[in-house]
């Protein structure tokens, strides 16, 4: 096996709590055990391209494990293979990833471990495929990576979503209102589901189940006339109707899916309230849902990751994303990791236990 002197770590795609302590728990045991020197490539994909790192030092990483964001920072747009340009014609991409290739060269790197999404995932994929030593690590809120049960921010981030919505019962109780939150997930419905089943949602929409207005607004009448004068809606941004699309907020042709979704929450809470005549306010989470300490449970996580990665490096074991099998931290192939997007079952244990308690998903 050949020797690794020079450990490369970026984060890549969204923020998310855990990063900092994926971060730590590869280069702490890198320079303490093994003597080797650890690049952080700053603002992920777009400073590999752009030819900006730094050295780590132990002082870098220490007292970071419950830090929220990255001491690296990140961005969505920094796409080797298709990277974003001003020109004087408007934004134009380009096919930077010789750029990437001769940093990673000339910064001596023997392994680059990329912490990030699908995103990040497909990028570790094409490189890998072109000779270079690539490990990846899974993140992301919206667990939507196939080939790991869980990906560490996820419970952060339904932390965050749950905490809201026994917020707003208070506030909606004390006014008779209906109140939607809108939470992230793209086109996973993981975070509401999970945030609306903690926080006892009346109804949870996601886009797995495209839902019908209806239903919703049945809903809300019945709970009204058994005695219960409000309602908790939780949204995912990516639910649709079952006669309709997802509702877009913008689109950005420098992310590497231009796609921003957002504004469904404002939808339904418009259609409840015109339809039922009750009074109606609507919450939207965004990046709250991204900022503040990773829980417990996903420090944990992140910590077994990137160790596990940091293993998997010094067995030369390149082109593989660590992984999280039922308790067990194991390593997958990168191509199986982005064959699909991990969605939510429509047998999930979760979905049948909210039907039990009477939660409504619109269908």
């Amino acid at each position: 096996m050949k020797s690794i002197k020079r450990v490369g770590i970026l984060t890549g795609g969204g923020d998310c709590p855990g990063l900092n302590a994926v971060i730590r728990s590869i280069a702490k045991p890198a320079m303490t055990y093994f003597g080797a020197t650890v690049v952080g490539i700053e603002d992920g994909f777009e400073g590999l391209v752009e030819g900006r790192m730094r050295e780590l030092t132990p002082k870098d990483i220490g007292g970071i494990i419950g830090v929220g964001g990255t001491i690296l920072g990140t961005s969505t747009k920094g796409n080797p293979f298709q990277f974003p340009v001003d020109t004087p014609k408007g934004i134009e991409i380009f096919d930077y990833s010789e750029n990437a290739i001769r940093n990673y060269k000339d910064w001596g790197l023997d392994v680059l471990i990329a912490i990030g999404g699908d995103g990040t995932m497909h990028i570790v994929d094409r490189f890998t495929n072109m000779g270079l030593n690539f490990i990846g690590v899974p993140k992301t809120i919206d667990n939507d990576l196939a080939a790991t049960d869980v990906t560490f921010g996820y419970y952060s981030a339904v932390g965050v979503a749950t905490d809201a919505i026994d917020r707003l019962h208070s506030t909606a109780s004390a006014h008779h209102r209906v109140m939607v939150v809108e939470v992230m997930g793209r086109y996973a419905g993981w975070i509401a589901l999970g945030a609306g089943l903690a926080g006892g949602a009346d109804s949870i929409l996601i886009p797995e189940i495209p839902f019908k207005w209806e239903k919703i607004y049945e809903h809300v009448l019945r709970r009204g006339k058994q005695g219960d004068r409000f309602s908790i809606v939780c949204v995912a941004e990516g639910a649709k109707p079952a006669e309709g699309g997802l509702v877009v907020k913008e689109t950005d042709k420098k992310r590497t899916d231009p796609i921003r979704l957002g504004g469904i929450g404002d939808l339904v809470a418009r259609n409840v309230s015109d339809a039922t005549g009750l009074e109606t306010r609507v919450t939207v989470l965004g990046h709250l849902q991204r900022g503040g300490s990773p829980t417990a449970y996903d420090r944990i996580l992140a910590t077994k990751f990137g160790a596990k990665a940091l293993e998997l490096a010094w067995e030369n074991k390149f082109g593989y994303m660590v992984s999280l099998r039922g308790t067990e931290v194991t390593a997958v192939a990168v191509k199986e990791a982005i064959l699909t997007l991990r969605t939510v079952p429509l047998n999930a244990q979760e979905i049948i236990a909210a039907r039990a308690v009477g939660t409504c998903f619109g269908d």
